[in-house]
């Protein structure tokens, strides 16, 4: 029997970095980062906000997905109507508010279990043809991410990303790309949500997880790459980071932000309070609002994140979570 694949899951709410987290990782040998592959199906017949990987082809045009899309295929299913099954079986039962209930059950019905069998499937051909041992996956919807301890063939575990939620509404003011924008209150609304929905997961699964976030990967990004590293059993001299910069090359991210498309020397910036400038009073109010008591919890205070002293950069602590 085959070694099983190492995946490590991001969660979180969107626009917290995690589509550079997961192509810094992806320079590492043996590691690939698929992006957000939730998406897979949906994107690859239409019914997605793009269709591209992150090698610039469509889809089903890439070398990768074009070969791994079958996978799991019945026999004699088209590939739209095989989509369409697996993006009801996501909606009706691995959403973010189904997160608890995956927790506690597990694969409880033909609908998980089917969707278990599929990534595995999925997971353990990306592997074959990549050579990769390691598979960051930066889905951020973790009521498919509670399912990965039932996924045949997966050794899994979870990074709960957090950002700052002021930053992250600055993230979220103008489209991008095919990225659509959103209030201020409503990615707030979102970011609370999701975010306890991951910490649940690392509750439940405390020596496979580790806690981040996004500030202090960029206080120290070499430190943090490499915490993660050490928690999916990879030896942290292969960090690619050098003096905050790292060479990025092509990749095959199903989708996540549009940077995922910058190739070359990439400097990791050490500020991201973009939000000072840009959001309203009104704004802030309504983001305090919503974020509490977590924003709190997290270190998000008024005057911009804490910098914890005790831990320089490396908020990759496994096992982890908010107290």
């Amino acid at each position: 029997m085959s070694a099983p694949v190492t995946v490590l899951n991001v969660n979180g709410w969107c626009r917290n970095g995690s589509t550079v987290i997961g192509n810094v990782l992806g320079e590492v040998p043996g590691v690939v980062h698929v992006g957000e592959l939730h998406f897979l199906w949906k994107n690859s017949t239409g019914r997605g906000v793009n269709d591209r990987c992150g090698c610039g082809a469509a889809l089903t045009a890439c070398p990768l997905w074009s070969a791994v899309l079958p996978v799991g295929r019945p026999a004699g299913m088209p590939a739209d109507a095989h989509a369409a099954e697996v993006i009801r079986r996501q909606r009706a039962r691995l959403r973010t508010r189904h997160t608890w209930r995956v927790l506690r059950r597990g694969a409880y019905d033909a609908d998980t279990r089917a969707h278990a069998g599929l990534l595995g499937a999925v997971y353990r051909e990306v592997a074959a043809r990549t050579g990769a041992r390691v598979i960051v996956d930066s889905t951020k919807i973790p009521g498919e991410s509670a399912l990965l301890p039932h996924v045949p063939g997966v050794e899994a575990y979870w990074l709960h990303l957090v950002r700052d939620p002021r930053a992250v509404a600055h993230s979220w003011r103008e489209p991008k790309e095919y990225v659509y924008a959103m209030s201020a209150a409503r990615s707030t609304a979102y970011w609370h949500g999701f975010n306890r929905a991951s910490a649940a997961i690392n509750r439940r699964y405390p020596d496979r997880s580790a806690f981040l976030r996004y500030e202090d990967f960029t206080a120290d990004p070499a430190a943090a790459i490499g915490a993660l590293l050490k928690l999916v059993g990879v030896d942290p001299a292969a960090n690619p980071v050098r003096d905050r910069t790292v060479e990025l090359r092509g990749n095959h991210t199903v989708t996540g932000n549009p940077d995922r498309f910058r190739t070359g020397p990439t400097v990791i910036r050490d500020r991201d309070d973009g939000w000072r400038r840009t959001l309203t009073g009104r704004q802030r109010l309504a983001v305090a609002a919503l974020a509490w008591p977590l924003s709190t919890r997290y270190g998000y205070r008024s005057g911009g994140p804490d910098r914890d002293p005790a831990h320089p950069g490396a908020a990759a602590r496994a096992g982890e979570t908010e107290r």
